[in-house]
C-alpha cells in the first residue's frame, strides 16, 4: 500500500489496504457524486430516491461526505451531503440513476476526499432498499456519528442523540465521563452490582467519578447515566487507559513465547489477554464449518503470570485446528483466531498447530539466504499471482495464481515465431537477486472466489495466505510447504524472497482477535475515543504499545527463520514508532543474518495519532538503526509521481521546458543515495531507489498520462531512462515487475481489486520489447558486479555528478576495481553534447551498440555506460 510521498500519502491508495474497502471500487473518491435532483422535481414519476441524515454533535459537516456502493460488491464512490435540515446534513441521491439494481447500499462516512478518517464507526453500514421501506418515492434514513445503527425514523434517531460519548478510567480510581447531552444523575456497576451513585449538583456533560476502590482488570465496569428530560443510558467503563500506566506495564507485560508451542508429546497454548476473565481453547479436526463440520472440545485456559492464559494437550497435535473464546468487560464468549497462530484453515477461520519439520522441502536444510550488501540488490516487485495469471504464461492450468506457478520451470510463450521464456524463468533470465512479493500473510478474503486482491487487509499476521496454495481443504498444510518450495527455487538461483508486511492496520478493529483479546489495547485513538487514522484505512496500530511491539519483533523474527526470507518491506512505517522499528532491525540482524533488507514508507496514510518517541517517517530517518526507507524524492524528480497531477513532468517526462533545479537536486542526491529533504539521510544504506512501484501507475502508463501524446518509441525510451538512472545509483535499487518489457494496466493507477487481466504480466509484451529486456539484464547486471555502485556514506559523495546547463544531461565517473566507469543520461533536451570516451569499452547504449570515441555524441533519452582501466 504504498502511500508515495512525504508529507501526505496517495487519496488513491488509501482504498489499497483498507479491509473494509476492498468490497468497493477502485474509484478514485469523487465529491460530485452520482445525480442529485431533488425530490419532487420534474421526471420520470417512477424514479426513487435516497436521503441520508446524518448528525454529529460538533455540527461540522463540511469536512464529511459519503462513500456508497451497490452492497456487496458493487462500483464505489464519493458522495457529497448536498443539503441540510433540522436534524443535520442530508445526501440526497437518486437511486435510479446511481444505483437501478441494488437491493442494498454499502455506507461509509469519511473524511471528504480522502480516507483520512471515519465518523468512528469501523464496520461498513448498510440501507435496506425493500419496497416496503420507502415512503412516495424516497427511503430515508438518520445516522449518527459514532453510532453504527441506521435508524428508520428521525424520532428514533432524535431519542438516540443523547449518548454516553466516552467514559473511561483516568486512574485506578477516577472515571472520566463525556457525554452528548447533560447528565443529572449516574450509576456505576462493577459486576452487575451498584458500587457509587450520585445527582449531580449541576448538570454536565462532562464530568469525573471517583469510586472507593481500585478498578479490578478483569470485571466489568458499567455506567448507567440519566440525562435531562429522563433518558437513560448505558455504557461499559474502558480500562484502555491504565494500559499506558507504570504499574501495567511492569506488572502485565510478558516476554515469553506466545502461540501453540509444539513439540511431539505435547502442544501448550498460551494467550495474553489480563482483562479476561475466562478463555476456552477450543479445538477443532477439519479447517472450517465450510470445509468440513462445526464439532470441536472446550478445554477451560488457566489465567496465570502477567495475565497469560495457558493449556497444555498431551500427544502429537500437528495439524490440529484451535482457536479461543473469550470472555470479559468487551465480550462474552468470543471465538477469535490465535494472533500468533502460525497457519490455518480454510479462509483463516481457525488457527492450526504445525510441526514445521515435517513441512520442509528436500534440501530445506542447507538453504542459506544469500547474504548480499543491500546495496547491490535489485529486487523485483510483484504479487503471486500476476507472474502466473496471463495465458500468455503457458505452464500448468492448475498453478496458475498459486505459489507453485511462482517456481514451475519450463514455460514460454510465442508470438511470430519469437519464444520468450516466462514466469520464473523469465525471472531468473532478467537477472535480478531479490523478489518481493506483495503481501501473503493470511487476508480478510474468500480464499474460493479467485477474486484480485493485492492483499493489504490483514487478518491473520503470522499464517500464509491460503487462496495461492493448492487444495483448499488442506491449504493449511499446502501453503506452507509450497511457498517453502518456492523460496528454496529462487534461492538456488541467486534470489532472496522478501516479504510485505503490514502491521500499521487491520482488516477491521472492533472484530480483530486483537481487539477482543485486549480491548483498546492494540490500537491508537484520538482525544474522542475515535480510531486514529494514520494508516487511512479505519484503524492504526500502535507499535509503541510494549505487547504489540512485542508481536511486530515476535513475528518478523518467526518469518525470517521458519521460511528463510531475504528480508521484508513495511507498509506505511510512518505509523510505527522508531524505538519499535529499530529493535526489529536489531533483532532481525542477531538472530538471521547482518545483512538482512529491511525497508518501509516513511509516511502515513493519514493523520496519526502516534504521541510518544519519533514516528519512523522521512524526517527521522537519521534515527533508523538498521533498516531503510523508499526514496520517492529521486522518483518524483523523474516522472511525478505519487499526489502530483497526471500532467507534470520531470527530467524524463519531460520534453519542452528546462527541469527545475529541485527536480535535478532530488535526481543527483538520489543517485548518491541521499534523500533530497531536511533531517533525513546521506546514507545509501537507507535508501531505496525506485520509479514504480504495486501503486500508482506502472511507468508506460504514467507516461502516457501526461497528456503528451508522446509515440510508441519515445515512451519506450523515457521508460529506459527512467530505471537507467535507478540502475545507476547507490543505495538498493527497486522495480516494478513488467517494467522491462513496458507492463501496461490499460491505465489503472489503483489496480487493488481490479481484475487479473488488468494486474497480469503479458508476456506478449516481451516478444515486443525485447531491446528493453535487454538494457534491463545489463542495468541489473551492473548494478550487482561494480562495487563501485555499492557505496556506504564514506564513499558516497567521492565523485561528482554534473549536470548541464540546461539540466537536460546528468553524466558522472566512478572509478572502483581497477576501471573508470562513465555514465551518461540525457533526456528529451539533450541532444547535441558529445563525449571523450577514446579508449573505452561500451557497457551498455540504451538506444543501440554505439561506436565510442574522442567525441561521442549522445541522443534524446539515451543512456551511455562505458569503462577503461582506471
Amino acid at each position: 500500500m504504498n502511500k508515495k510521498l512525504f508529507v501526505l500519502p496517495m487519496i488513491a491508495l488509501f482504498l489499497v489496504g483498507c479491509g473494509n474497502n476492498t468490497t468497493n471500487s477502485s474509484t478514485t473518491p469523487d465529491s460530485s457524486g452520482g445525480d442529485s435532483s431533488p425530490s419532487g422535481s420534474e421526471g420520470d414519476p417512477n424514479e426513487k430516491f435516497v436521503d441520508i441524515h446524518y448528525f454529529r454533535d460538533d455540527g461540522n459537516y463540511n469536512n464529511w461526505g459519503l462513500w456508497l456502493w451497490d452492497y456487496p460488491s458493487g462500483s464505489g464512490a464519493e458522495y457529497a451531503f448536498n443539503d441540510t435540515d433540522s436534524y443535520g446534513a442530508v445526501a440526497h441521491y437518486s437511486i435510479t440513476k446511481n444505483w437501478a439494481n441494488a437491493t442494498k447500499l454499502g455506507l461509509i462516512v469519511k473524511s471528504k476526499g480522502s480516507w483520512n478518517s471515519k465518523d468512528g464507526v469501523d464496520t461498513d453500514r448498510t440501507i435496506n432498499l425493500d419496497e416496503s421501506l420507502f415512503k412516495g418515492n424516497t427511503r430515508a434514513v438518520y445516522l449518527i456519528s459514532g453510532v453504527s445503527t441506521v435508524y428508520e425514523d428521525m424520532e428514533t434517531a432524535e431519542a438516540n442523540k443523547a449518548r454516553i460519548l466516552s467514559v473511561d478510567f483516568a486512574t485506578q480510581r477516577q472515571i472520566a465521563v463525556s457525554t452528548s447531552a447533560n447528565v443529572t444523575s449516574y450509576k456505576v456497576y462493577e459486576d452487575k452490582v451498584v458500587i457509587k451513585e450520585a445527582t449531580l449538583e449541576t448538570p454536565a456533560k462532562s464530568f469525573n467519578i471517583t469510586i472507593d476502590s481500585d478498578a479490578s482488570l478483569d470485571k466489568e465496569y458499567e455506567l448507567e447515566v440519566t440525562f435531562e428530560g429522563g433518558k437513560v443510558a448505558k455504557k461499559d467503563i474502558s480500562v484502555s487507559s491504565l494500559y499506558k500506566t507504570e504499574d501495567f506495564v511492569n506488572n502485565y507485560t510478558y516476554d515469553g513465547e506466545l502461540g501453540a508451542i509444539y513439540s511431539p508429546g505435547s502442544t501448550t497454548f498460551k494467550v495474553w489477554s489480563p482483562v479476561s476473565s475466562a478463555i476456552t481453547l477450543r479445538t477443532y479436526t477439519s479447517p472450517s464449518k465450510t470445509l468440513g463440520d462445526n464439532n470441536h472440545h472446550d478445554y477451560p485456559m488457566e489465567k496465570g503470570e502477567k495475565g497469560v492464559f495457558s493449556y497444555t494437550l498431551e500427544g502429537d497435535k500437528h495439524g490440529l485446528y484451535y482457536t479461543y473464546v473469550v470472555t470479559n468487560s468487551r465480550n462474552k464468549e468470543v471465538e477469535v483466531v490465535d494472533p500468533y497462530a502460525k497457519s490455518t484453515g480454510y479462509n483463516g477461520e481457525r488457527g492450526m498447530v504445525v510441526d514445521f519439520s515435517r513441512l520442509n522441502p528436500e534440501g530445506w536444510d542447507d538453504v542459506q539466504v544469500h547474504d548480499y550488501d543491500r546495496k547491490e540488490l535489485t529486487i523485483y516487485e510483484t504479487h503471486v499471482a500476476d507472474v502466473t495469471s496471463s495465458s500468455t504464461w503457458g505452464g500448468t492450468k492448475a498453478n496458475a495464481k498459486k505459489y507453485k506457478g511462482m517456481y514451475e520451470t519450463g514455460t514460454t510463450y510465442t508470438e511470430n515465431g519469437v519464444t520468450v521464456k516466462t514466469g520464473f524463468d523469465h525471472i531468473k533470465e532478467l537477472g535480478v537477486n531479490a523478489v518481493q512479493l506483495l503481501p501473503i500473510f493470511d487476508q480478510k478474503n474468500d480464499e474460493a472466489a479467485s477474486r484480485f486482491n493485492w492483499g493489504y487487509n490483514p487478518e491473520n499476521y503470522n499464517a500464509l495466505e491460503g487462496a495461492y496454495a493448492s487444495d483448499l481443504g488442506e491449504a493449511g498444510i499446502n501453503k506452507i510447504k509450497e511457498f517453502k518450495q518456492l523460496v528454496m527455487e529462487y534461492n538456488k538461483a541467486g534470489i532472496n524472497i522478501i516479504m510485505d508486511v503490514v502491521y500499521n492496520h487491520v482488516n477491521s478493529s472492533d472484530d480483530s482477535n486483537f481487539n477482543v483479546l485486549m480491548p483498546g489495547y492494540y490500537f491508537r485513538y484520538t482525544a474522542a475515543g475515535m480510531n486514529s487514522g494514520g494508516s487511512g484505512c479505519g484503524n492504526e496500530t500502535a507499535s509503541e504499545m510494549p505487547m504489540m511491539r512485542k508481536f511486530m519483533i515476535d513475528s518478523t523474527e518467526f518469518w525470517a527463520k521458519e521460511y528463510k526470507l531475504g528480508g521484508f518491506r513495511f507498509d506505511l512505517m510512518g505509523c510505527h514508532d522508531i524505538e519499535t522499528m529499530n529493535q526489529i532491525a536489531a533483532n532481525l540482524k542477531a538472530k538471521t543474518f547482518e545483512n538482512i533488507y529491511i525497508c518501509g514508507e516513511p509516511w502515513t496514510g493519514g493523520t496519526s495519532e502516534l504521541k510518544e518517541g519519533f514516528p519512523a517517517n522521512q524526517d527521522n530517518m537519521s534515527k533508523y538503526e538498521g533498516y531503510g526507507a523508499f526514496n520517492d524524492k529521486m522518483r518524483d524528480g523523474l516522472i511525478k509521481g505519487g499526489l502530483s497531477s497526471k500532467t507534470d513532468t520531470g527530467f524524463v517526462t519531460n520534453n519542452t521546458n528546462k527541469v527545475s533545479a529541485g527536480d535535478m537536486t532530488a535526481i543527483t542526491s538520489g543517485l548518491q543515495g541521499i534523500v533530497a529533504a531536511t533531517k533525513t539521510t546521506n546514507d545509501p544504506d537507507k535508501v531505496t531507489n525506485y520509479v514504480t512501484c504495486h501503486d500508482n501507475y506502472t511507468l508506460y502508463d504514467r507516461i502516457v498520462a501526461t497528456g503528451k501524446n508522446y509515440d510508441a518509441a519515445t515512451i519506450k525510451k523515457m521508460a529506459t531512462l527512467a530505471n537507467a538512472l535507478v540502475f545507476t545509483s547507490q543505495g538498493t535499487s527497486f522495480m516494478l515487475a513488467g517494467e522491462e518489457f513496458l507492463r501496461t494496466k490499460d491505465g489503472d493507477n489503483n489496480s487493488h481489486a481490479s481484475s487479473y487481466k488488468v494486474n497480469e504480466l503479458n508476456y506478449a509484451l516481451k516478444v515486443a520489447n525485447l531491446d528493453t529486456f535487454a538494457n534491463y539484464q545489463k542495468l541489473i547486471e551492473l548494478k550487482q558486479d561494480f562495487a563501485g555502485l555499492h557505496y556506504g556514506k564514506d564513499k558516497n559523495t567521492s565523485y561528482e555528478i554534473n549536470v548541464d546547463a540546461g539540466n537536460a544531461c546528468i553524466s558522472y565517473s566512478i572509478t572502483e576495481g581497477g576501471r573508470t566507469y562513465q555514465f551518461i543520461h540525457v533526456n528529451g533536451l539533450g541532444s547535441g553534447k558529445t563525449f571523450n570516451l577514446q579508449g573505452y569499452t561500451l557497457v551498455l547504449d540504451t538506444l543501440g551498440n554505439k561506436t565510442l570515441s574522442a567525441t561521442t555524441g549522445v541522443l534524446p533519452y539515451e543512456t551511455l555506460v562505458a569503462y577503461k582501466a582506471a
